[in-house]
């Protein structure tokens, strides 16, 4: 919600983009969101409660989202070679947009892209271009900055296997909550 509402953050929707990938990436974050706390609140009333249908339906809605956690995880790990192109194929558009109108919003994106990465810029060097949008630092260390989209391609390459752990941990600890539900749920008989 502070991604699609936020007063620092707004303008990344007003970005004209051939694709709707940011758009769509936040709509399912918002929902997946709202089913979490969906699912929290059943649980915590069936576990307060001690109500037995309570807790089977949280148990049943926990199994689905532990069934798309792990499924996610996988996903993310097979396709992050193509998540990786699409995020530098973004960092392109907006890239060639901000040269050809300045936008406000289009610079926020650049300048939140190239101090995530630490990087600025399509060439390598520092760009006269975006000069304004890149991570500050002397003379140096602005000379150095890496190639954004080259940056890109190589954290998701080396970082999928951390995300494919980030997505089983996460799914593991669900496990361990519905386990959890399932005994109080017996000891409840």
């Amino acid at each position: 919600m502070w991604l699609r509402f936020g007063d620092k953050t707004r303008g990344f929707f007003d970005i004209d983009l051939n694709t709707a990938q940011f758009t769509i990436g936040v709509v399912v974050l918002v929902v997946t969101g709202a089913l979490m706390l969906l699912v929290a609140v059943i649980g915590d009333c069936g576990a307060c409660n001690h109500s037995k249908s309570a807790l089977g339906v949280f148990s049943g809605l926990l199994s689905f989202l532990i069934i798309i956690e792990i499924a996610a995880g996988v996903m993310a790990f097979m396709w992050s070679e193509t998540l990786s192109e699409e995020l530098a194929n973004f960092y392109a558009t907006i890239y060639a947009q901000y040269v050809y109108t300045r936008s406000p919003g289009q610079a926020m994106t650049l300048k939140l892209l190239h101090n995530t990465f630490d990087c600025c810029g399509i060439g390598g060097l520092i760009e006269v271009l975006v000069r304004d949008t890149c991570p500050e630092g002397n003379f140096l260390k602005q000379l150095s900055f890496p190639s954004c989209p080259s940056v890109i391609l190589d954290m998701f390459k080396s970082s999928a296997p951390l995300l494919l752990g980030g997505f089983l941990g996460t799914a593991g600890i669900m496990v361990v909550a519905l386990v959890c539900s399932v005994v109080l749920s017996q000891g409840r008989r």
